[in-house]
C-alpha cells in the first residue's frame, strides 16, 4: 500500500508539471468566462420556463372564471323558469370552479415569486458575468504583456531557448572554421617542408629546378668561405715575383723599380698573388656565389 500510495504521488505530481507548462491562463480565463455565459443562460432559461407555467395559470384561472360567470347565469336562468334542481347543480359546479380558483391563485403567486427571485439572480448573474469579462480582459492582456517583455528579455540576454540554439549554431560554425584554418596552415607547413608531397602536379617544374640550382650554389659558396678561411694568408708586401707594390698599385721589384708591363691592377680578377704558385679566390667572387652561382 505505501508503495502504491508513493507511486500515485510521483505520478500525480509529473502530471502537475506538465499540466502546469501547457496551461494557457489567458484559455483557462476564457473557459471560466465561457461556463459563467453558460449559466447564465441557464438561468434565464429557468425563468423564461416559470414566466411560461405562470401564464399558462392566468389562461386556466381566466377559463375557469369564464365557466363561473357562465355557471351564475344559468343559475339565475333555472330560478327564472322556477327549476330550482337545475340552479342548484348550477351553483355547485361553480362552488367547484371557485376551489379551483383558489388553488390556482396559490400557484401563480408562488411561480410570481419563483419568477422573481430568478430575475433578481439573473440581473445578478448578469453583473457578475460583465464584471467577470472586464477583469479577464485586463488578466489576458497583462499576460501578453508579461510574455512580450519575458521573451524580449530572454533574447537580449541569449538565454531563451531559440537565441541558445542560434548561439550554438554559431559557436559550432567558428569551431569548425577554426579547425579547418588550422588543418590548411598544417597542410602547407608540411607541403612546403616536403613531408607531405604535392599530388595534384600542381608545382612548377622550371621554378623546383631553379630552387635546386639555388640551393646548390648556396652550398658551394660555403664550401668556397670554408676553403678560404682554412687557407694560410699569404705574406704581407710580397708578390708572385717576389716584389712589392707601391700606394700606387705598380708593381716594384726589389730595387724600387716598377716591373715592366705589370702592375697590381693588371692581375687577374679573383685571384691574388701567393708564394709558391699557389692562386687563392678572391672575397667578393667568393661572395658572388650566393647569386646561385654566377660570375
Amino acid at each position: 500500500m505505501g508503495v502504491m500510495k508513493r507511486l500515485t504521488a510521483i505520478v500525480q505530481g509529473k502530471a502537475n508539471k506538465v499540466l502546469d507548462r501547457a496551461e494557457d491562463p489567458r484559455d483557462t480565463l476564457d473557459l471560466s468566462y465561457e461556463k459563467q455565459l453558460e449559466q447564465l443562460q441557464q438561468v434565464r432559461r429557468g425563468v423564461a420556463d416559470v414566466a411560461t407555467a405562470r401564464k399558462r395559470i392566468e389562461i386556466q384561472a381566466t377559463q375557469l372564471q369564464q365557466a363561473a360567470t357562465k355557471l351564475q347565469d344559468q343559475a339565475r336562468q333555472a330560478l327564472a323558469q322556477n327549476r330550482e334542481d337545475l340552479a342548484r347543480e348550477a351553483l355547485g359546479r361553480r362552488a367547484g370552479i371557485a376551489t379551483q380558483l383558489e388553488q390556482l391563485k396559490g400557484q401563480h403567486d408562488q411561480l410570481v415569486q419563483q419568477e422573481e427571485k430568478l430575475v433578481a439572480t439573473t440581473q445578478q448573474l448578469e453583473a457578475r458575468v460583465a464584471a467577470f469579462r472586464t477583469q479577464k480582459e485586463s488578466l489576458k492582456a497583462s499576460y501578453t504583456a508579461a510574455q512580450a517583455q519575458t521573451k524580449i528579455g530572454e533574447a537580449v540576454s541569449g538565454i531563451s531557448e531559440s537565441m541558445s540554439d542560434t548561439g550554438m549554431a554559431m559557436q559550432r560554425a567558428q569551431d569548425k572554421i577554426e579547425q579547418m584554418q588550422a588543418r590548411a596552415g598544417a597542410v602547407d607547413e608540411l607541403l612546403s617542408s616536403g613531408a607531405l608531397t604535392d599530388l595534384t602536379g600542381s608545382s612548377d617544374p622550371l621554378q623546383a629546378e631553379l630552387d635546386k640550382a639555388s640551393s646548390q650554389g648556396q652550398v658551394e659558396l660555403e664550401l668556397a668561405q670554408l676553403k678560404g678561411q682554412l687557407a694560410p694568408p699569404p705574406p704581407s708586401g710580397e708578390l708572385a715575383s717576389g716584389g712589392v707594390s707601391d700606394s700606387s698599385g705598380e708593381v716594384v721589384g726589389e730595387n724600387g723599380e716598377a716591373a715592366p708591363g705589370e702592375t697590381a691592377s693588371d692581375a687577374e680578377p679573383g685571384t691574388m698573388p701567393a708564394t709558391g704558385g699557389e692562386t687563392e679566390v678572391a672575397p667578393e667572387d667568393l661572395f658572388s656565389l650566393g647569386d646561385g652561382g654566377q660570375q
